[in-house]
């Protein structure tokens, strides 16, 4: 309730600050004004449509809606413990197909207490499915929340998956309790990498890929891979960078996301090292990957490729090649996910283009705007730690060019938390 409470709050003070009353927020939502006034006291408490559009119309920037899922994930902790809780000793189930003398010997008796252990759980398909339920939520809300907001929440549930390990199950719940691990582990180490915490990352990148050789993962194992290759591309080794995803691309199945991300992975640390043809080639492989997908039911699941993705890679890419076509992709990636359309789930992904977009703008002598879209992308919030060099690349190049918005645009990079 006290959860409730201080979003009902947040909410007020978004929409007082916007200039709208209760009841016109109350007609914009469909919602009566008792409504919206029992919400902010956190007596009422609507399901994520409402505060999805709520976040829009206050320009609250994704904030109301990361509060919403940090409830949504204590609710489902509840739930789950309480499952856990009612789980009972499986029996064996009527008309089996074997039947039992009326007498047992002591083979026997073994014979049907070693069948009855194995098939004792204290896990349950349900609980699992929550479990697996969650690893996709907690993957959505990866593009849109800040990562110091999600990374509490993803180790909550890797507690909790601990905490039943040292249960009973059946061989089949280890090893889906064990792949719920492993990808849990693999977006903390991500989250880690976005804060720039590279022990914590390392360490539960060795997680993630020790249960992944284990289980004979390659889904996981070859995005590990392609994690550690975006995190040392971040810090400038193009060069192992390309060695890391090519493993990636070799372990992972055909034609999955993370084949698709590891070749993207490799245009653009190509790109980096100012190899032209490596990099156009990559670009074209990632195309032709995609060009026959349909998009996914929830496209900003961070391990499930979105098709439309692929234009926003191939801005950012031809942006750090040189090449002044970026320009045009990166208005494009920003007419797509601009105000018009659900800003809140793309809010990494626009800061990112306005950030290719002054790059490609200062190759082609767009000054003005270049410094314009990089401010915006700044300011934004969301462009998190392990981003903030490809900021400061614009920031430097306005400075060499000694440009009147050097200072401010200085300032505001320092402004970033950790700069």
């Amino acid at each position: 309730m006290e959860l409730r409470r201080a979003l009902g709050a947040t909410l007020a003070r978004y929409r007082e600050a916007s200039g709208f009353h209760q009841g016109e927020l109350g007609s914009l939502t469909h919602y009566s004004r008792t409504s919206i006034s029992h919400i902010e006291a956190g007596r009422q408490f609507p399901g994520r449509d409402f505060w999805t559009k709520v976040d829009e119309i206050c320009d609250a920037q994704g904030s109301l809606v990361a509060q919403f899922d940090v409830i949504q994930a204590e609710q489902n902790s509840r739930k789950l413990a309480d499952l856990a809780s009612k789980q009972d000793a499986i029996t064996t189930p009527a008309g089996s197909w074997f039947s039992f003398p009326v007498a047992l010997s002591d083979d026997e008796q073994d014979a049907l207490e070693l069948a009855r252990r194995a098939r004792a759980s204290d896990v349950g398909n349900d609980t699992l499915m929550m479990l697996e339920s969650v690893v996709d939520d907690l993957a959505c809300a990866y593009s849109k929340t800040p990562p110091s907001m999600l990374l509490p929440r993803i180790r909550q549930h890797l507690r909790y998956v601990q905490q039943l390990l040292d249960g009973r199950m059946t061989l089949a719940e280890h090893r889906r309790l064990l792949v719920v691990g492993g990808w849990l582990s693999l977006l903390c180490a991500t989250v880690h990498i976005d804060l720039q915490q590279d022990s914590a990352a390392t360490a539960r990148l060795r997680a993630a890929a020790s249960l992944a050789c284990d289980l004979d993962h390659r889904e996981i194992r070859a995005w590990c891979y392609e994690t550690e290759a975006w995190r040392v591309l971040t810090v400038g080794d193009y060069e192992r960078a390309v060695e890391l995803s090519q493993k990636a691309v070799q372990l992972a199945p055909n034609g999955s996301s993370v084949a698709i991300q590891a070749t993207a992975q490799i245009g653009r640390a190509n790109a980096r090292l100012g190899k032209a043809d490596e990099t156009y080639a990559a670009i074209e492989a990632v195309h032709k990957m995609v060009s026959p997908m349909q998009r996914p039911d929830r496209p900003e699941h961070h391990y499930r490729y979105d098709p439309d993705k692929s234009i926003s890679y191939t801005a950012t890419t031809l942006a750090w090649l040189g090449d002044s076509a970026a320009e045009s992709y990166a208005r494009e990636v920003i007419k797509r996910l601009g105000p018009s359309s659900d800003f809140s789930k793309w809010p990494r992904r626009v800061a990112s283009a306005n950030l290719d977009l002054g790059l490609a703008l200062l190759a082609s002598g767009g000054l003005d705007e270049a410094c314009d879209v990089t401010m915006r992308a700044i300011a934004s919030g969301r462009v998190v730690p392990s981003n903030h060099w490809r900021a400061l690349e614009v920031v430097r190049a306005v400075e060499t060019r000694q440009l009147p918005e050097a200072r401010e645009l200085r300032e505001a990079y320092e402004a970033l938390p950790g700069a």
